[in-house]
């Protein structure tokens, strides 16, 4: 039995969001090969995630063109490997964990990568930018899990994961590495903040709904 991707992501990208099922259908004219037979979804992500980790080598080194592309490469497999298994109906809750569990791995790899190349060039402020960077993009994807143990989806964000690889490769290949890493930093702190504050609204409701459902039982 294939595993696959319950869904594409345990963070949905905005863009994601927003396409719905057009991006679905996007696909399907694209890149027809991938399904005619049942393709392992888990493959996919596999092969993305390793497209990315290859980027952030190539970003410590300083090979920012090379790591912009290989950013949107391994980007790419992103987006399909939920559109496959779905497709195919081998979506499973292991894939959608591997898929979530690989994109934690990239995000922090790829601003490490950058990290390292602004050490190894002298430029302790870029080191700091990436570190805030990374710190604040992990918040996202934490504060959303964490909320979610208790609380419903926890959709709401200025920037996720999409977005931030997507700024982050811009960045690389026009030469605008430190205006990505601000957007990525200030951007993410935001949206920390936004589900920081979503989810105090719906957990205060949810206590309160508890504590009249007690009343009623008294």
């Amino acid at each position: 039995m294939l595993l696959g991707p319950a869904s594409s992501s345990g963070e949905v990208s905005m863009i994601k969001e927003k396409l719905g099922g057009q991006l679905d259908g996007w696909i399907h004219t694209a890149l027809p090969f991938l399904f005619r037979r049942p393709v392992n979804p888990n493959l996919l992500t596999l092969s993305g995630a390793f497209i990315s980790l290859v980027a952030a080598v190539a970003l410590a080194q300083g090979w920012f063109i090379a790591g912009g592309f290989l950013m949107l490469a391994g980007g790419a497999f992103d987006l399909v490997d939920g559109v496959v298994a779905r497709h195919h109906g081998i979506s499973t809750r292991f894939g959608a964990f591997l898929d979530s569990t690989m994109d934690r791995l990239v995000d922090m790899a790829l601003l490490l990568g950058v990290a390292v190349h602004f050490a190894t060039i002298g430029r302790p402020d870029g080191v700091l930018l990436a570190g805030v960077a990374l710190i604040s993009t992990v918040l996202v994807s934490y504060s959303k899990a964490c909320a979610e143990r208790s609380a419903p989806e926890i959709k709401v964000g200025l920037l996720e994961r999409g977005e931030r690889v997507g700024i982050l490769a811009i960045g690389a290949l026009f030469d605008g590495m430190v205006p990505a890493l601000w957007v990525i930093a200030i951007g993410s702190t935001i949206t920390v903040a936004q589900r920081f504050e979503r989810a105090y609204r719906v957990m205060e409701q949810l206590d309160a709904d508890e504590r009249a459902g007690l009343r009623e039982r008294v």
